[in-house]
């Protein structure tokens, strides 16, 4: 079993940064690991996601040259840096695990954690 938990969340202005933050718990071989965002009334959807070796990142066309993800194995841990933020960034955020990566880019990963909000208003 893996425990995730997200934090970052918050409330920010058009243009502004923020950085959420995923820890990974429990037993587990290595993992891909990954961000998905649900808005308000839509599905949840697929933002960014790196493998167990981190020489593998994919990222949802939206957010290309804007969100980073990177992750720090010896602590178990995923980032999703956004910067200019817009307000279809808005929405709750996602962190997913899974040992296949193309699993945790489809959405189909094993583990999910609860969710950080993040609202980009002016």
């Amino acid at each position: 079993q893996v425990q995730l938990v997200e934090s970052g969340g918050g409330l920010v202005q058009p243009g502004e940064s923020l950085g959420l933050s995923c820890a990974a718990s429990g037993t587990f071989g290595d993992l891909a690991m990954g961000w998905f965002r649900q808005a308000p009334g839509r599905d949840r959807t697929f933002v960014a996601a790196v493998n167990w070796n981190k020489k593998l990142k994919k990222y949802t066309d939206s957010v290309k040259g804007r969100f980073t993800i990177w992750r720090d194995i010896a602590k178990n841990m995923v980032h999703l840096q956004m910067n200019s933020l817009k307000p279809e960034d808005t929405g709750v955020y996602y962190c997913s695990t899974d040992e296949a990566f193309d699993r945790v880019v489809s959405g189909g990963g094993a583990f999910w954690g609860r969710g950080t909000q993040v609202t980009v208003s002016s």
